[in-house]
C-alpha cells in the first residue's frame, strides 16, 4: 500500500508491544492509526473539543476510537486499498471535521485530522477529484488569478436561484452564504524603522483568507505590532517579470481535499520564503490558527526536510507572540479602556489544540478595566468548508447550537472576539455580525 504523507515519525510506535494491534497493511501509517489505546476518552462526557460529530450524533463510529476501529479493519484486509472505500468508514471519515482536538486531548494523541488527510489522498488516487474539491482546494489560486469570481460570489449570495444552482452543480448548501472576498486584498506596506532597543523583528504571515477576505485584520495587527515598537516585515514571495507573485499559503486548502502534492508545493514555497527570515533571527507571527498549525504540525508530514522544523520553531500566533513579549516584559502597548460592554471570546479548535487560549487570556487582560468571558464551547461547526457543504450544513448548525450560538444569544450586547476565519463565518451565517479578531480589538484600544 502506497502512502502519500511521510509517516516516519511513527516508525517506532508500538514496536515490541504485543498489544499494539498494528494492522497488516500501511506500514508507518498503520502504526499512526494503532497508537489509539481504546480508552474511549473521546466518547466521554465533558467539555472537550474532540469529536464534534460524535457529540451531536452519539454514533460511536464518529469518535476518534470509532474511526480507528474502522480503519484497522480496512488495513487488516488483504485488499486494503479497496477496503478503505467501505461505506461505514467513508461516512466516519467524511464527518471528521479535523478539529485537532484528539491531538491534544486523546491520551495517546491520535492525530485523526492528519490520518484523514492520508485517507482522502487514498480516495483521490482511487476516484479522482470532484469539481467541488477542485474549487475548494484551489481557492488560493482562483483568488489570485480570477478576480471576476468575486462579484460572482456576491451575486450567488444575493440570488436564491444562483444559490440553488450552486447547490445542484457543486454541492454548496443553498441555505448558507459563501464568504465574500474584499474589494481589495491586503497590500504589503514597507517595513517601518528599526525596532526599539531589545525588541525582535517580526515577520507577519498574512494567510490567504485574511489577505483576500478580511484584510482589515492584517492592517490592525500591523498597527498593534508597530505601536509596540516592533519592526514588521510582511512575508511575501518574489515576483517575476514585474508582476506580483501569488501570495504565500500554507497549503491547508489542498490538504483538506487530499491533494497532497499541491499541499507540498504550497508548503515548500512558504518555507523557502520564511527560512531566510528565521535564519536572520526574526519571529514569524501568524493571524490564523489553522495556517500556523498547518506550518507547525501538518507540514512536518510533507517530507520537506529540516527546514520545516526550523521555521516551525520560530512561528507563533499573534496572541502567542504578544503573550510571550508581555511575559518577557518587552511589550509596551499603550491601551485605553473600551466601552462598558463585556467581551465574549470563542476559541478556534486549532487555537485550543496548541494551547493558545492561555495566551488569549493574558493578552485580553492588558486592556484596562476589561471584562471578558471565554465561551465554553467545542467546534463551531463551520470547520473550513464543512458548514457550507450541502450534505453537512445541518450537522454544522447542530454543532454550533450545542453551546456557541446559545452563549451568543444570551448576551446580545457583548462584543465578540473570534480569531478563526471559519468561526466568524459560522456566526455570521447564523445571523450574528459581531465577531472580530483580537488584533482589531487591540487596535481599537490603542491610545494613539
Amino acid at each position: 500500500m502506497k502512502t502519500f504523507l511521510d509517516w516516519s515519525a511513527y516508525q517506532d510506535a508500538g514496536m515490541g508491544d504485543a498489544y499494539a494491534d498494528i494492522p497488516k497493511h500501511g506500514d508507518n501509517f498503520a502504526k499512526a492509526v494503532a497508537v489509539c489505546i481504546n480508552s474511549r476518552q473521546c466518547e466521554a462526557d465533558g467539555k472537550q473539543v474532540m469529536c464534534p460529530s460524535f457529540r451531536v450524533s452519539g454514533n460511536e463510529h464518529l469518535s476518534t476510537g470509532g474511526r480507528v476501529r474502522l480503519l484497522k479493519a480496512a488495513l487488516n484486509s488483504d485488499l486494503a486499498e479497496q477496503a478503505l472505500a467501505d461505506p461505514a468508514l467513508a461516512e466516519a471519515m467524511d464527518l471528521c471535521v479535523a478539529c485537532k482536538g484528539c491531538k491534544r486531548e486523546c491520551e495517546a494523541n491520535v492525530d485523526m485530522p492528519l490520518i484523514k488527510a492520508e485517507y482522502l489522498a487514498q480516495r483521490v488516487a482511487r476516484q479522482g477529484l470532484s469539481w467541488r474539491s477542485r474549487l475548494f482546494g484551489h481557492t488560493p489560486r482562483w483568488l489570485h488569478r480570477a478576480p471576476w469570481l468575486k462579484p460572482l460570489v456576491r451575486w450567488r449570495n444575493a440570488s436564491p436561484l444562483l444559490a440553488r444552482l450552486s447547490e445542484r452543480l457543486f454541492g454548496l448548501a443553498a441555505v448558507r452564504a459563501l464568504p465574500e472576498p474584499a474589494a481589495q486584498p491586503f497590500a504589503a506596506a514597507p517595513a517601518n524603522s528599526a525596532p526599539a532597543a531589545g525588541l525582535p523583528e517580526v515577520v507577519l504571515l498574512v494567510d490567504t483568507f485574511t489577505r483576500h477576505f478580511e484584510p482589515g485584520i492584517a492592517e490592525a495587527a500591523l498597527a498593534v505590532l508597530q505601536a509596540g515598537g516592533y519592526r514588521v516585515l510582511i512575508a511575501e514571495p518574489e515576483g517575476s517579470d514585474g508582476e506580483p507573485a501569488r501570495a504565500l499559503c500554507c497549503g491547508r486548502t489542498y490538504l483538506a481535499q487530499g491533494m497532497v502534492e499541491e499541499a507540498r508545493s504550497e508548503a515548500r514555497r512558504l518555507i523557502q520564503a520564511l527560512l531566510p527570515h528565521v535564519q536572520a533571527g526574526r519571529t514569524v507571527v501568524g493571524l490564523e490558527a489553522s495556517c500556523v498549525l498547518g506550518l507547525r504540525d501538518d507540514a512536518q508530514a510533507l517530507g520537506l526536510g529540516e527546514a520545516v522544523e526550523q521555521v516551525a520553531k520560530h512561528t507563533l500566533l499573534f496572541e502567542e507572540f504578544l503573550a510571550r513579549e508581555s511575559t518577557a516584559k518587552r511589550l509596551d502597548l499603550s491601551l485605553k479602556a473600551l466601552a462598558e460592554r463585556e467581551t465574549l471570546v470563542h476559541g478556534h479548535c486549532h487555537q485550543k489544540a496548541v494551547g493558545a487560549m492561555k495566551s488569549m487570556r493574558r493578552v485580553l487582560k492588558l486592556i484596562p478595566d476589561h471584562e471578558f468571558t471565554l465561551i465554553e464551547a467545542g467546534c463551531c461547526g463551520m470547520a473550513g468548508t464543512f458548514g457550507i457543504e450541502k450534505e453537512h450544513a445541518e450537522m454544522s448548525s447542530r454543532m454550533a447550537e450545542q453551546a456557541l450560538l446559545p452563549a451568543l444569544r444570551e448576551k446580545p450586547e457583548a462584543r465578540v472576539v473570534a480569531n478563526g476565519f471559519s468561526c466568524r463565518h459560522q456566526m455570521r451565517a447564523h445571523g450574528d455580525q459581531r465577531p472580530r479578531h483580537l488584533a482589531e480589538l487591540l487596535r481599537d484600544a490603542l491610545t494613539e
